[in-house]
């Protein structure tokens, strides 16, 4: 039935449907000694109920007439002619064919009913979906807003009054302010590329030490309060990756790591490869989060329960998303630290297990 729910296209369907009846007829004919002409009605009408549910009404009404004249020719005395002898065998087949007509009908009503149901339904979610996205963006952009509004205002308003000091401050408020503006527009449009099926990876060679480098450097704000361990081998191979994406993806898990940790916490990214496996391991020493969250924290909007930290709970469903891109997987867990680690896996692709087999034999 599920290859059956595949076919599409109707020459297919009328090709099945007329396959399907000839197939079970000539079953039915080999074995007619041991069934009378009345049960063979009743597997021919089976099979044009079964067509009924997964075909249109057009393939169903073809096995119908089809599976009629079969049934009068060959099963119903005299054989090998449309000619019926009595009234009772005249009658089951014409109640024969409009059972079959009226099954196909109702069946093909009823997936239509059931199709309306389920569009309905997306529909619904979509704008339960959209509600929130709303919700999400209203609360977080009026915090940069308002800094931004503020900050400038006292810039331009109490010039005289503001020291360097002050001056400074302010302009570091509104470039924070800035960064976290560009990270939600960022993670509003990735979630939008995702949702619409239009992420499309380009690989090329990239240096990850450089990466990791640059998502450091972009994050300095967010981990100037906490302690960061970058492990990674200087003659680190070049891998072909999507730069932009893996970037994206290292910077939401370690912004987040700063934003839902204490001061003081240390951050860890570990890179290595291991089975022919772009290795990316991100672990902090906080407090983790419970076991029933954990399967969680990968769907949209999802925010933890016990923190109060603002987030609009996109940046780990895009990570997610980005990764299965590259057809790597991501997983979180609770580590012997008590806090939480991220994995990343992304199989390397056979010119790069070379290029790492070189790199061995000439060390």
């Amino acid at each position: 039935m599920t290859i059956f729910y595949k076919i599409k296209s109707k020459p297919s369907q009328y090709f099945v449907s007329v396959i399907s009846i000839i197939i079970t007829s000539f079953i039915c004919y080999i074995i007619s000694d041991y069934l009378g002409y009345k049960s063979i009605a009743l597997v021919l009408l089976l099979i044009v109920s079964l067509l009924a549910i997964v075909f249109d009404f057009a393939s169903v009404l073809i096995a119908a007439i089809l599976s009629a004249l079969i049934w009068d020719y060959f099963f119903i005395p005299p054989h090998y002619t449309l000619h019926v002898d009595t009234t009772e065998d005249a009658l089951m087949l014409i109640m024969y064919f409009i059972i079959a007509l009226v099954n196909g009908v109702l069946t093909t009503k009823i997936r239509k009913i059931e199709k309306i149901t389920q569009l309905k339904e997306e529909k619904l979610k979509s704008i339960k979906l959209y509600n929130t996205l709303l919700d999400s963006i209203s609360h977080e952009l009026r915090t940069p807003i308002s800094s931004i509004y503020g900050s400038t205002d006292n810039l331009l308003n109490n010039q005289k009054n503001l020291t360097e000091e002050n001056k400074v401050n302010l302009i570091t408020e509104i470039h924070k302010a800035s960064e976290r503006l560009n990270r939600l527009v960022g993670n509003l449009l990735n979630i939008s590329r995702l949702e619409s099926g239009n992420i499309k990876i380009k690989k090329d060679w990239c240096n990850v030490n450089e990466l990791i480098s640059v998502v450091i450097s972009s994050l300095e704000q967010e981990l100037k309060k906490h302690k960061v361990e970058i492990l990674i081998d200087e003659q680190f191979p070049l891998l072909k990756l999507d730069y932009g994406l893996i970037e994206q993806v290292v910077i939401n898990i370690i912004y987040n790591a700063s934003i839902y940790t204490a001061e003081n916490t240390t951050i860890k990214c570990e890179i290595k490869i291991e089975n022919y496996n772009f290795i990316i391991l991100i672990s902090d020493n906080g407090c983790g989060i419970s076991e029933d969250e954990i399967g969680k924290i990968f769907d949209k909007f999802y925010r933890i329960k016990r923190t109060s930290t603002n987030g609009n709970g996109l940046g780990l469903s895009i990570a997610k998303g980005f990764i299965e891109a590259h057809n790597g997987k991501i997983k979180a867990f609770n580590n012997e630290l008590k806090g939480l680690s991220f994995e990343i896996r992304i199989p390397l692709i056979s010119n790069e297990i070379m290029n790492l087999n070189t790199i061995k034999n000439e060390q």
